[in-house]
C-alpha cells in the first residue's frame, strides 16, 4: 500500500497538464490530455538514451558485483577460511555508508589535481581519466559495485548456510576438492538467491540517480538528463512539469514491473522442472 499511493498518484497526474489562458492572466488548470505525455516521453531522444546508458551501466555492474559478492561469501562459508567475522564485518560496511557519501568518497579518487592513486598512476607515465566520456560509466559502476556486493554477500552467506550439511559431506566423501564443492555443489543450489538478486539489482540500474548526480559536479560527461530518473528529476523539479515527471516515473515502474514477471516466471519454471 505504502508503494501503491505515489504510484497511483503519478499515474493520474500523468494523464493532465497544466494549461493557462490565451493571454496568461489566472492561475493555471489541469487539462486531460490522455497519453500525450507518454506519447512526448517515449518520442524522446533522451529518454532512450537514458535507457540505453543504464542497461549498459547493469552490464557492467551487476555480473562484477555478484561475481564478487559470490567469491565473498564462498569464501566466508569454507571451513578452510580463517577471520570469517572480519570478512563479513569489511564487505558489508560500504553498504551501511549512504549512497551519496559513497559518491563523494570515490569522486575524490577520481579527481586527478586531489586522487593519490591517479597521480601514483600518472607517475608512471600513464595518463587515465576516469571522468571522461569513455570511462565514465565504468567508474559509476565501480562504486555500485564497492556499495552493494556486501548487501549480495549477506543474502549468499545466510543461503549457503541453510544448505544441509550432509549433502556438503556426501561430496567430500566422493573426494570434491573445495573448487568443486564451490561451482558443482554450492553454487547450484543457491540458484534461487542469486537470480533474485540479479532481478533487484537489474531494477535498481534502472534507477541509477545517486551517483551520476554526484559525479556530474566534477565532470562534464555527465548531463542534467544522463539516466531516467535524472530526467523525471529534472523534469519536475527543475521544468516545474510534474507531469512529464510522472509519466517517465510510471515508464520506469512498468519496466521495473516486466523484469519482475519475467523473473517470476523463469522461477517458476525452474522450481517445476
Amino acid at each position: 500500500m505504502v508503494y501503491l499511493i505515489p504510484l497511483g498518484y503519478s499515474l493520474v497526474r500523468s494523464v493532465f497538464r497544466k494549461q493557462t489562458s490565451g493571454i496568461g492572466i489566472g492561475a493555471p488548470t489541469d487539462v486531460f490530455v490522455g497519453l500525450a505525455n507518454y506519447v512526448d516521453v517515449v518520442t524522446s531522444p533522451v529518454f532512450w538514451e537514458g535507457i540505453l546508458r543504464v542497461f549498459g551501466y547493469g552490464l557492467i555492474q551487476i555480473p562484477v558485483m555478484l561475481v564478487v559478492a559470490m567469491a565473498i561469501a564462498l569464501l566466508i562459508d569454507s571451513r578452510a577460511a580463517r577471520g570469517r567475522g572480519v570478512f563479513r564485518l569489511s564487505s558489508f560496511l560500504p553498504y551501511a555508508i549512504p549512497g551519496i557519501v559513497a559518491s563523494l568518497l570515490w569522486a575524490y579518487l577520481y579527481v586527478p589535481q586531489l586522487s593519490p592513486v591517479i597521480q601514483l598512476v600518472q607517475s608512471w607515465g600513464w595518463d587515465i581519466d576516469l571522468l571522461g566520456a569513455p570511462t565514465v560509466l565504468f567508474s559509476i559502476a565501480n562504486i555500485a559495485i564497492w556499495s552493494w556486493a556486501g548487501y549480495n554477500v549477506i543474502i549468499y552467506t545466510a543461503a549457503l548456510q541453510s544448505i544441509p550439511k550432509e549433502v556438503i559431506e556426501a561430496a567430500q566423501i566422493d573426494g570434491a576438492n573445495g573448487w568443486v564443492l564451490a561451482m558443482r555443489i554450492k553454487a547450484p543450489l543457491i540458484r534461487g538467491p542469486i537470480a533474485l538478486t540479479a532481478l533487484l539489482s537489474t531494477i535498481g540500474s534502472i534507477q541509477l540517480f545517486n551517483e551520476p548526480v554526484v559525479l556530474r559536479t566534477i565532470t562534464t560527461a555527465i548531463g542534467a538528463e544522463w539516466t531516467p530518473m535524472m530526467l523525471a528529476y529534472n523534469a519536475t523539479f527543475a521544468a516545474n512539469n510534474f507531469e512529464r515527471g510522472s509519466a517517465i516515473s510510471v515508464l520506469i515502474a512498468i519496466i521495473a514491473g516486466i523484469l519482475a514477471i519475467v523473473y517470476r516466471k523463469l522461477s517458476t519454471r525452474g522450481s517445476e522442472s
